[in-house]
Formats: structure tokens, sequence, C-alpha cells
């Protein structure tokens, strides 16, 4: 079985569609997304639909969340509740509904998938945590394999013997031994932070030989840019991309 695990989308649907492409040639059976869907980019409805059309598995992100909730909402900073504002004019009745309504946790193919922190949270972040907060994560969930989102870079942390560990997560192919418990945050599609470059990044896990490939792909950047302009989202969201 071969998953792709993708996160933070954020509304670049140009991304979006570059690493579908991309997905299609490698024969992959199934894709889960991580969240943040939708927020900071300019084509919030073209995203949904495409992940309804894909029947792509969803857990909520913190973006999700800001829709629904306007306790969350309001503890934002300026320009995620504005590009939110936005985005919630450019979005369908039926895509709202959906972006309301998905779970804080997934539990499939043996691993766990969630937006924040595990064991559930949409909005705590993995930026360089303690091995001690380590510690506490893994002791919280029952899963060999975890897959978080969030932070849009790339991390890896893996749990053994009350040991936890970190590793440098790169593009490419990584083993993931048996032995060990594995925490995943594979990258950001649509807002890439991970200082290597502005290409899309996603997740190609092996069940059967227990790998992952972190791939990054090229997209039409320039696009989503000018559809941010025209969109009048902040103008730091475009700055981000580039």
């Amino acid at each position: 079985m071969r998953v792709a695990v993708i996160a933070d989308i954020h509304g670049n649907y140009s991304a979006l569609e570059a690493v579908f492409a991309d997905i299609e040639k490698l024969g992959i059976d199934d894709i889960i997304s991580l969240g943040d869907n939708v927020g900071y980019g300019p084509e919030p409805e073209e995203v949904v639909q495409a992940l309804l059309q894909r029947n792509v598995f969803s857990v909520m992100g913190n973006h999700e969340l800001g829709l629904i909730s306007v306790g969350y909402f309001n503890r934002l900073n300026p320009g995620a509740q504005e590009s939110l504002e936005i985005t919630k004019g450019l979005l369908s009745r039926e895509s709202l509904c959906w972006l309301g309504n998905l779970p804080a946790v997934y539990i499939c193919h043996g691993a766990r998938f969630v937006h924040g922190c595990p064991p559930q949270s949409m909005t705590a972040y993995l930026f360089s945590p303690s091995a001690n907060r380590l510690q506490r994560i893994f002791s919280t969930y029952p899963e060999t394999y975890c897959f978080a989102g969030h932070t849009h870079s790339l991390s890896w942390f893996t749990w053994r013997d009350n040991i936890v560990m970190r590793h440098k997560l790169k593009t490419g192919v990584t083993s993931l031994s048996p032995y060990s418990r594995h925490l995943i945050l594979p990258g950001s599609v649509g807002q890439p932070r991970d200082q290597l470059n502005s290409k899309a990044k996603y997740c190609v896990w092996d069940t059967g030989t227990l790998n992952i490939e972190i791939r990054a792909v090229d997209y039409d950047v320039d696009t989503t840019v000018r559809l941010l302009k025209e969109r009048r989202f902040p103008l730091s969201n475009a700055i981000r991309l580039k």
C-alpha cells in the first residue's frame, strides 16, 4: 500500500494540481490530507472541489477551525483573519459544510493522522519540541506511525525504548525502522517553509517497505501570486511563496 500524505495546501490550487499530477504517475493507493486545505491561498473553492472529486480524506486544520469557531478566529493574527474572511467569501455552501465537519483525527493503515500535534490537536505546533515534550506526546497515542502538519516544515521524530530522537528529513527516500515509533511532519503543499526551496512538498508512505519519500514538485507560483493580488489577500501571503 502506497499512501500520499499531503498537508497545508492553504488554497494554493496551482500547487495542488502539480502534486496531484505527480501522484498520478506513481500509482498511489490512497491520499490523506492533514488539514489547512484553505486559508492564505487564492483558490479555496477549487482546492476543496479537487479533494472531493478524488475522495481525499482530510482531518481538520486550525484554519478550518477558524471558519467555524469565533473564539479561535479571534486568536489568529490579523493576516490570517483577513485571509479567512476573504476565503469564506470564495467558498460555496457545500465546501464550507465539508470543511466545517472534518474530524480532528483519522486512524487508517495502522497510522494516526492529525493536523497539529497528536493525539488530536488542530492548533498545537511541533516546532523544535523538547525531549520531555516528545516523550509525553508519544505516550498519548498507541499507533506506531503518526503524520502531522501545521508547521509547514519537514521534521521526523522517533521513539524506541523510552528514548526520543530527532532526525533530519530531506527530499528523497528515508527508511523507517520497524523497531521504533515514528512521528513525521511531511511539509506543506501550498506554502512550504522548510528552507529548502519553494516547491510543493508532500510525502509518499509505503506501508510494505516502511519507506517514506518526501517529494518536491514545481508548480506555477506566478499564477498563485497573481490571483492573491487580484483577490486582495494580504501581500505577505504572496511574499512567502517566493
